[in-house]
Formats: C-alpha cells, structure tokens, sequence
C-alpha cells in the first residue's frame, strides 16, 4: 500500500470509542461505540448461523459459534472487507445465561483482536432453524 492509499484508508476508518469514566467493555468482547465516517459505504450482513456449507450444524453451542464466525469471515472476504471494517455486531443467543460469555467473547476477541467491534447480545427463545442456538449479524464499512 502506497501513501496515497494509506491515507484514504485512514480517512474512512472505523474509530472506537469507550469513555473512561464508562466500564470497559473490551474484556467482555465489545466496544461501547464505533464512528463511521461520511465517506465510507455500509454493507449489512444477514444473520450468520452456525451451518457449515452443508447446512449441518453442529450440536455444541461453541461448535455454532465457531462457525457461525467462520462464515462471517467468508461473507468479509466476498465484500473485500476484513474484520478491523466490522463496525457492529448483534448476536443472537437461545436460551442465554452466563456460562456461554467466556465462548462468545473467544470468538470475538479471536476474530476481531484489539478492533472490537459495537456489539448488542439479545437473548432469544428460537430462531429460524430449530437447531440452531447462535447467530451474529454485520454492519461492515466498506473501502
């Protein structure tokens, strides 16, 4: 990458924001708030669930997730983006309690390293396939 395209890149980068004075988010995963600039495009990511190519699923919440993460990894790459472009997450957790924090905040921290994204979890009953126990849906800045 040359200066010039260093420069663009930075103008429309993703800038984090958590407030001191706030708890830090960044352990559990998240990031209080991302700024978009102006100048960038948005892509919205469907819901990823945990089906590999097949459609199968894994019985084991954190065999999901893993996956659900891996596709949302191959939807990146088909819009050319990298994850540091992920500006907000929204997971979607059946039957949430605590115990599934510690493999929610590893996928995220293992996808994502020290650029958390904005993130809201929303405990639900069921989602579309019976099965399925996961989902993350992107919003993604777009060079």
């Amino acid at each position: 990458m040359d200066s010039k395209e260093r420069a663009a890149a930075s103008r429309i980068a993703p800038t984090i924001v958590n407030p001191s004075h706030l708890h830090d988010p960044t352990p559990n995963g998240y990031s209080t708030a991302v700024i978009v600039p102006a100048v960038g495009r948005l892509a919205f990511v469907s819901g990823q669930g945990g089906q590999d190519r097949n459609g199968n699923l894994s019985p084991d919440f954190g065999g999901q997730v893993e996956q659900a993460y891996a596709n949302l990894g191959v939807v990146l790459e088909a819009l050319g983006a990298r994850p540091e472009k992920v500006v907000k997450l929204t997971v979607f957790v059946v039957d949430h309690d605590m115990s599934k924090l510690g493999i929610l905040t590893e996928n995220v921290v293992r996808m994502f390293g020290a650029k958390l994204p904005a993130q809201t979890l929303v405990p639900v009953p069921k989602l579309a396939v019976d099965a399925m126990r996961f989902e993350v849906e992107a919003v993604v800045l777009l060079d």
